[in-house]
């Protein structure tokens, strides 16, 4: 029986990026370790004020809750009726990518931003997708490029990055630079390989994260891939180890020529 929360594992296992886990377990650790120390330092010291990074977990909890809520109150509900192209969208990713029932989809407010995300709450699974990125599927006739945003995000559900205990897990150690945002990085990439696998004619659409939803249209992807050969330097591995998502070249060169994965570092 496969668990809410988590596709197919063996096609997950096919699709995570090899730098993933390990990178997941070192975050982990430095959690683990950090909450141990701080019991440790409590019961030595017969003080309390250790203690207060305990909460995280009951932070993890709120702010999760109330992104949730956020979405459902101020976004439109994708469903059969709303949005009936997108919502289909959303069911084939979760069937194709293993998922036992598709996520809850939200189309939010973006003020210019070209954005999407996956979270959940409780048993719950959701995927939210700003208007200006919508657009790019509904008001310029672009589907593919739609079905590839969502099915990277539903990749994010079915990889499992929007469980409670691993957002927990990963907690403290996303505070300390270049250590969260590498295993970002890692579950960008195995994101993008679920997106893939669903709908690989619209890769090209993540264009529009360099040139926006107008012009995005005009740009030549396996040009911007093959920057990734020349753009190259300290600076431009500094920008990347400290981002969340792998920048634009290296990402898109990964897209374009499958036979190796992604550069994390």
């Amino acid at each position: 029986m496969t668990l809410w929360g988590w596709g197919d594992r063996k096609l997950n296992r096919s699709l995570r990026h090899p730098q993933e886990n390990l990178l997941l377990w070192i975050c982990v650790a430095v959690t683990g370790l950090t909450v141990v120390g701080t019991i440790d330092r409590a019961l030595s010291e017969n003080s309390t004020q250790p203690l207060l990074v305990l909460l995280v977990p009951a932070l993890v909890f709120f702010v999760r809750g109330q992104l949730y809520a956020r979405q459902r109150v101020n976004g439109v509900r994708i469903t059969e009726h709303q949005f009936p192209e997108a919502y289909q969208m959303v069911v084939d990713a979760a069937r194709t990518l293993g998922l036992p029932r598709p996520p809850d989809a939200y189309v939010v407010l973006g003020h210019g931003q070209v954005n999407a995300f996956a979270s959940g709450h409780g048993f719950r699974r959701y995927v939210a997708i700003t208007s200006d990125l919508f657009e790019i599927g509904i008001r310029n006739g672009d589907s593919d490029a739609l079905r590839f945003v969502i099915g990277h995000e539903v990749g994010h559900i079915a990889a499992g990055h929007a469980s409670f205990w691993r957002q927990f897990g990963v907690s403290i150690a996303n505070v300390i630079p270049g250590l969260g945002s590498s295993l970002s990085r890692a579950q960008e990439y195995t994101a993008d390989n679920h997106a893939h696998r669903f709908c690989p004619e619209g890769a090209h659409g993540l264009t529009v994260l360099a040139a926006g939803k107008y012009l995005y249209g005009k740009v030549d992807f396996a040009e911007i891939a093959e920057q990734a050969r020349t753009d190259q330097g300290f600076f431009v591995m500094l920008v990347n180890l400290l981002s969340t998502h792998p920048i634009n070249t290296w990402r898109f060169a990964a897209l374009h020529n499958r036979d190796r994965p992604g550069r994390v570092f």
